[in-house]
Protein backbone atom coordinates (compact mmCIF):
# COMPACT_ATOMS: atom_id res chain seq x y z
CA UNK A 1 0.00 0.00 0.00
CA UNK A 2 2.56 2.41 0.95
CA UNK A 3 3.93 1.97 -2.47
CA UNK A 4 0.66 2.53 -4.27
CA UNK A 5 0.26 5.83 -2.45
CA UNK A 6 4.27 6.87 -3.38
CA UNK A 7 3.38 6.10 -6.78
CA UNK A 8 -0.01 8.14 -6.86
CA UNK A 9 1.78 11.37 -5.32
CA UNK A 10 4.60 11.19 -8.15
CA UNK A 11 1.58 10.74 -10.62
CA UNK A 12 -0.05 13.53 -9.37
CA UNK A 13 2.72 16.15 -9.14
CA UNK A 14 4.04 14.57 -12.89
CA UNK A 15 0.33 15.84 -14.35
CA UNK A 16 0.77 19.13 -11.99
CA UNK A 17 3.76 19.98 -13.60
CA UNK A 18 2.49 19.35 -17.21
CA UNK A 19 -0.58 21.10 -16.48
CA UNK A 20 2.18 24.44 -15.53
CA UNK A 21 4.41 24.11 -18.61
CA UNK A 22 1.38 23.91 -20.74
CA UNK A 23 -0.13 27.12 -19.18
CA UNK A 24 3.08 28.70 -19.49
CA UNK A 25 3.15 27.96 -23.28
CA UNK A 26 -0.33 29.53 -23.57
CA UNK A 27 0.25 32.64 -22.22
CA UNK A 28 3.27 33.80 -24.75
CA UNK A 29 1.84 36.65 -27.51
CA UNK A 30 3.65 35.75 -30.44
CA UNK A 31 5.72 38.69 -31.90
CA UNK A 32 3.36 39.42 -35.30
CA UNK A 33 0.11 40.30 -33.28
CA UNK A 34 2.22 43.32 -31.24
CA UNK A 35 3.25 45.38 -34.16
CA UNK A 36 -0.56 45.02 -35.76
CA UNK A 37 -2.23 45.87 -32.52
CA UNK A 38 0.21 49.13 -32.52
CA UNK A 39 -0.74 49.74 -35.74
CA UNK A 40 -4.70 49.30 -34.96
CA UNK A 41 -4.01 51.94 -31.83
CA UNK A 42 -2.58 54.48 -34.53
CA UNK A 43 -5.70 54.83 -36.88
CA UNK A 44 -8.11 55.39 -33.94
CA UNK A 45 -6.27 58.15 -32.88
CA UNK A 46 -5.85 59.33 -36.40
CA UNK A 47 -9.33 58.80 -38.22
CA UNK A 48 -11.60 60.81 -36.29
CA UNK A 49 -15.16 59.46 -35.83
CA UNK A 50 -17.46 62.37 -36.70
CA UNK A 51 -19.09 63.11 -33.45
CA UNK A 52 -18.24 66.53 -33.33
CA UNK A 53 -19.30 67.25 -36.46
CA UNK A 54 -22.58 65.70 -35.84
CA UNK A 55 -23.55 67.22 -32.64
CA UNK A 56 -22.53 70.92 -34.44
CA UNK A 57 -25.11 70.29 -36.81
CA UNK A 58 -28.00 69.26 -34.55
CA UNK A 59 -27.24 72.49 -32.12
CA UNK A 60 -27.11 74.03 -35.77
CA UNK A 61 -30.94 72.86 -36.49
CA UNK A 62 -31.80 73.17 -32.68
CA UNK A 63 -30.96 76.98 -32.47
CA UNK A 64 -32.50 77.23 -35.83
CA UNK A 65 -35.51 76.39 -34.61
CA UNK A 66 -35.27 78.17 -31.82
CA UNK A 67 -34.84 81.26 -33.89
CA UNK A 68 -38.39 81.08 -35.20
CA UNK A 69 -40.51 79.67 -32.32
CA UNK A 70 -38.61 82.10 -30.00
CA UNK A 71 -36.71 81.96 -26.47
CA UNK A 72 -36.69 82.11 -23.26
CA UNK A 73 -34.19 84.62 -23.26
CA UNK A 74 -35.91 87.01 -26.05
CA UNK A 75 -39.09 86.70 -23.39
CA UNK A 76 -37.22 88.17 -20.70
CA UNK A 77 -35.73 90.61 -22.42
CA UNK A 78 -39.00 92.00 -24.67
CA UNK A 79 -40.50 91.95 -20.89
CA UNK A 80 -37.92 93.87 -19.54
CA UNK A 81 -38.46 96.55 -22.62
CA UNK A 82 -41.91 96.18 -22.16
CA UNK A 83 -41.54 97.97 -18.76
CA UNK A 84 -38.68 100.19 -19.26
CA UNK A 85 -41.26 101.34 -22.41
CA UNK A 86 -44.21 101.40 -19.27
CA UNK A 87 -42.12 103.43 -17.14
CA UNK A 88 -40.57 105.95 -19.28
CA UNK A 89 -43.34 107.09 -21.17
CA UNK A 90 -44.90 110.15 -19.64
CA UNK A 91 -48.71 110.26 -19.28
CA UNK A 92 -49.32 113.36 -21.83
CA UNK A 93 -46.79 111.39 -24.46
CA UNK A 94 -48.77 111.19 -27.65
CA UNK A 95 -50.77 107.94 -28.57
CA UNK A 96 -48.16 106.51 -31.32
CA UNK A 97 -45.38 107.26 -28.94
CA UNK A 98 -46.87 105.35 -26.06
CA UNK A 99 -47.33 102.86 -28.36
CA UNK A 100 -43.40 102.37 -29.76
CA UNK A 101 -42.33 102.50 -26.15
CA UNK A 102 -44.49 100.18 -24.58
CA UNK A 103 -44.78 97.52 -27.81
CA UNK A 104 -42.91 98.98 -30.70
CA UNK A 105 -39.25 98.61 -28.87
CA UNK A 106 -40.13 94.65 -26.83
CA UNK A 107 -41.29 93.68 -30.50
CA UNK A 108 -37.84 95.24 -31.84
CA UNK A 109 -36.21 93.43 -29.01
CA UNK A 110 -37.86 89.97 -29.75
CA UNK A 111 -36.70 90.17 -33.06
CA UNK A 112 -33.07 91.35 -32.30
CA UNK A 113 -32.94 88.00 -30.29
CA UNK A 114 -34.75 85.88 -32.70
CA UNK A 115 -32.42 87.03 -35.31
CA UNK A 116 -28.93 86.76 -33.01
CA UNK A 117 -30.04 82.93 -32.63
CA UNK A 118 -30.94 82.18 -36.23
CA UNK A 119 -27.26 84.20 -37.50
CA UNK A 120 -25.66 81.71 -34.59
CA UNK A 121 -27.48 78.66 -36.67
CA UNK A 122 -26.56 80.04 -39.86
CA UNK A 123 -23.11 80.23 -39.06
CA UNK A 124 -22.38 76.84 -36.87
CA UNK A 125 -24.29 74.84 -40.40
CA UNK A 126 -21.84 76.34 -42.61
CA UNK A 127 -18.79 75.84 -40.49
CA UNK A 128 -20.26 72.33 -39.70
CA UNK A 129 -20.53 71.72 -43.72
CA UNK A 130 -17.13 73.44 -44.68
CA UNK A 131 -15.33 71.41 -42.17
CA UNK A 132 -14.32 68.31 -44.31
CA UNK A 133 -12.52 70.85 -46.20
CA UNK A 134 -10.00 71.32 -43.58
CA UNK A 135 -9.91 67.80 -42.52
CA UNK A 136 -8.02 64.81 -42.99
CA UNK A 137 -8.11 64.73 -46.89
CA UNK A 138 -10.29 61.71 -48.66
CA UNK A 139 -12.72 61.57 -45.02
CA UNK A 140 -16.30 61.50 -46.37
CA UNK A 141 -18.75 63.49 -43.83
CA UNK A 142 -21.50 61.55 -42.92
CA UNK A 143 -24.61 62.43 -45.07
CA UNK A 144 -27.06 62.87 -41.76
CA UNK A 145 -24.59 64.99 -40.74
CA UNK A 146 -24.78 67.14 -43.92
CA UNK A 147 -28.68 66.67 -44.28
CA UNK A 148 -28.63 68.13 -40.48
CA UNK A 149 -26.36 70.96 -41.08
CA UNK A 150 -28.50 71.87 -44.29
CA UNK A 151 -31.72 71.72 -42.09
CA UNK A 152 -29.61 74.20 -39.89
CA UNK A 153 -28.73 76.64 -42.70
CA UNK A 154 -31.99 76.48 -44.13
CA UNK A 155 -33.78 77.35 -40.75
CA UNK A 156 -31.26 80.09 -39.89
CA UNK A 157 -31.61 81.49 -43.00
CA UNK A 158 -35.26 82.07 -42.68
CA UNK A 159 -35.05 82.79 -39.17
CA UNK A 160 -33.02 85.90 -39.93
CA UNK A 161 -35.40 86.60 -43.05
CA UNK A 162 -38.20 87.32 -40.57
CA UNK A 163 -35.97 88.90 -37.60
CA UNK A 164 -35.40 91.34 -40.29
CA UNK A 165 -38.74 91.83 -41.22
CA UNK A 166 -39.92 91.58 -37.90
CA UNK A 167 -37.92 94.59 -36.77
CA UNK A 168 -38.20 96.72 -39.56
CA UNK A 169 -42.05 96.27 -39.01
CA UNK A 170 -42.36 94.92 -42.76
CA UNK A 171 -43.84 91.67 -40.64
CA UNK A 172 -46.97 92.70 -38.33
CA UNK A 173 -45.83 96.37 -37.57
CA UNK A 174 -47.84 97.95 -35.15
CA UNK A 175 -50.99 99.64 -35.30
CA UNK A 176 -51.43 103.33 -36.60
CA UNK A 177 -52.10 105.50 -34.17
CA UNK A 178 -54.62 107.83 -35.92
Amino acid sequence: MATNAVDETEATQATTDEKAVDTTKSDEVPQTEVPAAADDAQTKEVSPSGVGQGAAAVVSAALGVVSLTGSWIGTVASARQNLIGQLETAQNAGVAQQIQAVYGDAWQTTALWGGLFALIALVTGVVTLARPAFGTPGRVQAPWIKSVAWAGVALGVIGLFLAVLKYTGILLGLPSAS
